[in-house]
């Protein structure tokens, strides 16, 4: 008898359930993971080529060079500081210190993908609730939270809607919710937004806070896995013992100090992609097509039952999309020649609806 993986895996699906198959001419955009459409910063890019000198040797076990540095950027203690291999490793290090069998998570549906993943994986129960207009319903969120709920999961701005909560409802929310009860906010997109909660600010005000932040998005190093996060000392210590031993490269390291040391470069690239997010939504909608205000780095189509029927469309014409079925389409901000193919396709579909 071969071993039996834990039963609790049975309601886990893979990360990307679907992922997109680009044409057989290869021609295609990947647009589904919002990725930032350009390479490093090119500052970056000279670090990286030296740090690869160095890659027969194993990293720290935790970056000490990086705490230091996001700790002297955000003003908060060095023991206050988690890394993880992207944010998603820091969320894989909460399920791990945090959830207990039988504990409940509550979320806002549709949001972050892994928060289901997380909690299912921990034996906790994951309790979504529907977004309001794209929003998440903090009011709803709060009324579900029973003497068995560990953890709360906010995603501002939200992924996949690109909605923010704002300061006001934030502040009731956390004044709601009781200090017993975890709460992580992801704010993988807070540099293209211009509306989000500095999240650094309530962790000063809220114990029970946790804010993951990450380099993926606007620094442009998703495939070096670097995220962080800023948490009081008791929870940083349980996680930092749940953290992997060496789980952020050492390239990861070198490129993200490099990265923070090059502000003025990632000032003008956020701003680059922030101006062609609007300037496609511009055009979508006077293509008819639904494209609400968003401050991430994509758009959300909340086309309801038409999602599939454009989303084949789009993968047709080389665009890799990211689907929900009956409720829409998340496409991330491209380089000119993918938005412009996204907009011609866009035109299509809705000319011949």
């Amino acid at each position: 008898m071969t071993p039996v993986p834990r039963t609790v895996l049975d309601e886990v699906p893979l990360y990307v359930p679907k992922p997109p198959v680009a044409r057989a001419d290869g021609v295609s955009h990947r647009l589904f993971l919002n990725e930032n459409p350009y390479p490093p910063l090119p500052s970056v890019l000279a670090e990286i080529s030296r740090a690869a000198l160095t890659a027969h040797h194993y990293p720290e076990i935790m970056p000490g060079e990086l705490v230091a540095a996001l700790a002297a950027r955000l003003g908060v203690p060095e023991s206050d500081v988690v890394t993880g291999p992207g944010s998603v490793g820091i969320y894989q290090q909460v399920a791990q210190a945090m959830l207990e069998p039988g504990d409940e998570v509550v979320y806002a549906w549709p949001s972050f993908e892994a928060f289901p993943i997380v909690a299912r994986i921990a034996g906790a129960r994951p309790v979504p609730v529907p977004l309001r207009d794209g929003v998440h319903d903090l009011a709803a969120m709060a009324e579900r939270v029973t003497p068995r709920t560990r953890a709360v999961f906010l995603c501002d701005p939200n992924n996949p809607t690109g909605t923010s909560v704002g300061a006001r409802g934030l502040s009731a929310f956390l004044t709601a919710v009781p200090e017993s009860v975890l709460v992580v906010l992801d704010e993988a997109y807070r540099e293209f937004s211009t509306s989000a909660v500095d999240g650094v600010e309530l962790y000063r005000r809220h114990p029970n806070v946790v804010v993951l932040r990450t380099f993926s998005k606007a620094y442009g190093l998703a495939g070096l896995r670097v995220g962080y996060g800023v948490a009081q000392p008791v929870l940083s210590a349980a996680l930092r013992k749940c953290a992997v031993p060496c789980g952020v490269s050492g390239i990861g390291v070198r490129a993200a100090l490099a990265s923070l040391a090059a502000e003025p470069e990632l000032a003008k690239r956020v701003a680059i992609v922030k101006a062609a997010r609007e300037g496609l939504r511009a055009a979508l909608r006077e293509r008819q097509v639904p494209a609400p205000p968003t401050d991430t780095n994509f758009l959300w189509l909340p086309l309801g039952s038409r999602a599939d029927e454009v989303a084949d469309l789009l993968e047709r014409a080389g665009l890799l999309s990211r689907r929900y079925p009956g409720e829409g389409i998340r496409l991330t901000v491209g380089t000119p020649e993918a938005n412009a193919a996204v907009v011609a396709a866009l035109e299509k579909a809705f000319a011949a609806a």
